[in-house]
C-alpha cells in the first residue's frame, strides 16, 4: 500500500483522509482511493465506469455497482509491472474529474419492487409514506435487499422484519 500511495502521490493529488482510508482528491472531488483487503489491496476509482479500460484491468466489485472500478494488486510486483498503465488511468480519472462528467445512476423507480412489498403498501398508508419519505438511497437498499431472497417466504420474512425500521424512518443499516 506504501509503494501505490507513492504512485498516486506522483500524479498530483490530495491525499486526505476518507471512511478510514487514504483518499486522493482533486480540487475538493475525489479520484481514487487506496483500501486493502487480506488477499490483495486496490486502487478504487470513484467514477471508474467513465474510464477508457483500454488494458481491461478494472473491476466492477459487484454488479450492482454502478460508478466504482478497481485496479487490484497481490503483491509488490503487481504494482511495480503496472505502474505507467495505473497512472495513466489515475490521470484519465482526473480529466474525468476535471470534465465535471457524472456516472448515469439508476433511480429508485428503476428498481422493482417486489409484489410482497408492493402489497405491504398498498395495505397500510402510513407505510408506504414513511417509505416514500426515506433517501432514495435508503429506498434502494431496502428494495435490494427484499429482492435478493429468492423465496417468497424469505422476501416476506425481510419485510415483515424491517417495516418497524421504515416507520421509524431509518435505513436497512441505520
Amino acid at each position: 500500500m506504501e509503494l501505490l500511495r507513492t504512485v498516486v502521490l506522483d500524479c498530483g493529488l490530495t491525499e486526505e483522509l476518507k471512511w478510514g482510508c487514504p483518499c486522493y482528491t482533486f480540487q475538493g472531488g475525489n479520484v481514487v482511493l487506496i483500501h486493502g483487503f487480506k488477499e490483495y489491496c486496490a486502487l478504487l476509482f470513484f467514477k471508474g465506469a467513465l474510464l477508457n479500460d483500454e488494458h481491461k484491468i478494472l473491476i466492477q466489485q459487484t454488479e450492482n455497482v454502478q460508478a466504482g472500478r478497481q485496479i487490484r494488486f497481490k503483491n509488490l510486483r503487481e504494482i511495480m509491472e503496472l505502474e505507467l498503465i495505473t497512472k495513466a488511468y489515475i490521470h484519465e480519472a482526473i480529466e474525468v474529474e476535471k470534465s465535471g462528467l457524472k456516472v448515469v445512476l439508476k433511480k429508485t423507480e428503476d428498481f422493482s419492487i417486489p409484489d410482497e412489498f408492493q402489497t405491504k403498501l398498498d395495505k397500510n398508508l402510513s407505510l408506504k409514506k414513511a417509505f416514500e419519505s426515506l433517501t432514495p438511497g435508503r429506498q434502494r437498499a431496502y428494495l435490494f435487499h427484499f429482492s435478493q431472497a429468492k423465496q417468497s417466504k424469505t422476501r416476506e420474512a425481510r419485510i415483515e422484519k424491517c417495516i418497524p425500521q421504515i416507520l421509524d424512518g431509518k435505513g436497512l443499516n441505520d
